[in-house]
Formats: C-alpha cells, structure tokens, sequence
C-alpha cells in the first residue's frame, strides 16, 4: 500500500477526537461515567495513535501542529468546564486553567501580529501541565467510575496542575515578550 495515500492520517484521527468531545461531555454530563471514562481512553489513546504515525512514518504537517495541540486543549478545558459545574473540580481552577490558555493565545497572536511569524513549539513546563492536567482528568474519570481514587491523590494532583499552569503561564508571558521585543528590535533597525 501506498504510504502516500495515508499521509493525512493523523489529521484525520485529531478531526476524529475533536468530534469525540461531544459524546464524552453528554456521558458525563449525563452520569454514565463507566462511558465517559472508556471514551476518554479512546480519546487518548487516538492522540498517541496520530502523534506516532505522524513521527514514524514522516506525516507531519502544518494542519496536524495545529490540530493535535487543538485537539487536546479542546478537550481538556471542556472536561474541567464539566468537572466544575458538576462540582467534581472548584470553579477557579478551571477559571485558572482556561485563563492561562487565554493568555498563551493572546501573546502568540501578539507576537504574530508584531513579527508577521508564528512558531508553535510548546515549552517544557508546558508539556508538563498538559500531562499534569491529563492525569488529573483521569483521576477524577476514574473515580466516577467507582474505582477507589484517595482523596490526597485527587487533592495532589490538584495542587500539581496548580502549580505547573501558573508557572507555564508565567513563562509563556516572559517568553512571549522576551521574544517580541527582541523580533520588533531586529524589524525597526
């Protein structure tokens, strides 16, 4: 088979779990949790999945730095929105959580805006949250589920995703402007 042919799988399987989003926040929403959690699985193993065949076999593209991040944050910050107003997660966390990717996206346009570029490369501190901020979701999928979950694992994990959203935000804002100011120097000579 021609490797060409399925080049745009990743694309696809991101498309795929953008759409998934819908169903996993009506299963929880709805109290079926043993659902929502198998669908989440699915969720995350699909973003795994494209990642994967994206690297192994060269597929990468514009679209899929694009849509994969997308994917994720999507998905996320729909299931803290979720966990919140279902009392399962306090209201400022998501507040945090969403406020913090509000920033990011407003220094990144500012930085396009300004330098007429735009890189998307997540920093280290970043990755960190995202995971931090997966394992927490799944901590809390998996307690809805029935299966035990301590309440000092939930309320570290908690503190964790705290911790590394403000300190990713703060980073992304010293690296935005750092990275602003210097490209606008280099474009006004």
């Amino acid at each position: 088979m021609n490797t060409d042919s399925l080049k745009h799988l990743p694309n696809i399987i991101s498309i795929l779990r953008i759409i998934l989003i819908v169903p996993i926040i009506s299963s929880i929403w709805a109290g079926n949790y043993t659902l929502s959690l198998i669908l989440i699985f699915i969720a995350g193993v699909s973003d795994g999945v494209d990642g994967f065949l994206a690297r192994y076999f060269n597929w990468q593209s514009k679209l899929g730095a694009m849509l994969d991040p997308l994917a994720d944050k999507i998905l996320l910050i729909s299931l803290f929105v979720v966990f919140a107003f279902k009392d399962l997660l306090p209201f400022w966390l998501m507040y945090l959580v969403v406020l913090r990717d509000l920033i990011i996206l407003c220094g990144a346009i500012a930085y396009q805006v300004v330098t007429k570029q735009l890189e998307m490369k997540p920093i280290f501190i970043s990755k960190i949250n995202t995971a931090l901020q997966i394992i927490l979701v799944l901590v809390i999928a998996l307690k809805l589920a029935d299966i035990h979950i301590a309440d000092w694992l939930l309320n570290s994990m908690i503190g964790l995703v705290v911790l590394s959203t403000v300190l990713s935000g703060i980073s992304y804002v010293v690296r935005w402007t750092r990275y602003t100011l210097s490209n606008k120097n280099n474009l006004n000579p």
